[in-house]
């Protein structure tokens, strides 16, 4: 019944993410959430950890799209300093925005993967759009009103995923 919104890996960080590890798997772009994934919601600005990751990610030719439910100038403002190509307004748990960045990319499903902090959003809409998942910890412990109101449902969801299946946890990575 919630296979729907089970990841495909879990991992602590997006951070923990390496292009070596992306490669070996056949990855070749990454889609991501932005609030709690990227940065924390309430503090657009980043930190250096991220801005090394993104510089990581480009300088190994896999490129990062931000697909987020934002409005384009939350996401500009919050990305800027980044140069990352984004989707706004995606509209997860669908799959219409991470439709628009597969066909952006023109590349196979398989060939993406999906980074969000949230099953009920980002992995749901991923997994609708065929694509390979990883669910993150979130940055902060606190959430927007409309995200805290996902994590209630969210926090049962988890439970009976974590029930059903044992191979489920968080790793330190994707291998």
């Amino acid at each position: 019944m919630f296979s729907n919104y089970k990841p495909t890996w879990m991992v602590e960080a997006i951070y923990q993410i390496t292009p070596a590890q992306l490669k070996n798997l056949g990855i070749k772009a990454v889609l991501t959430d932005l609030d709690n994934t990227l940065i924390a919601w309430n503090n657009p600005d980043g930190t250096e950890e991220l801005l090394n990751w993104i510089l990581e990610m480009k300088n190994a030719g896999i490129p990062v799209v931000v697909v987020s439910n934002n409005n384009s100038k939350r996401i500009e403002r919050a990305i800027e300093k980044f140069d990352l190509l984004y989707i706004a307004r995606a509209m997860k748990p669908f799959a219409v925005g991470i439709n628009q960045a597969k066909k952006k990319l023109n590349l196979a499903d398989e060939e993406l993967v999906m980074i969000g902090d949230q099953i009920m959003t980002d992995i749901r809409g991923a997994n609708r759009a065929g694509i390979r998942t990883i669910l993150v910890k979130p940055i902060i412990e606190t959430d927007s009103w409309k995200t805290q109101i996902n994590r209630f449902f969210e926090k049962r969801i988890m439970a009976h995923l974590l029930v059903n299946n044992p191979d489920m946890g968080w790793r330190g990575g994707i291998e």
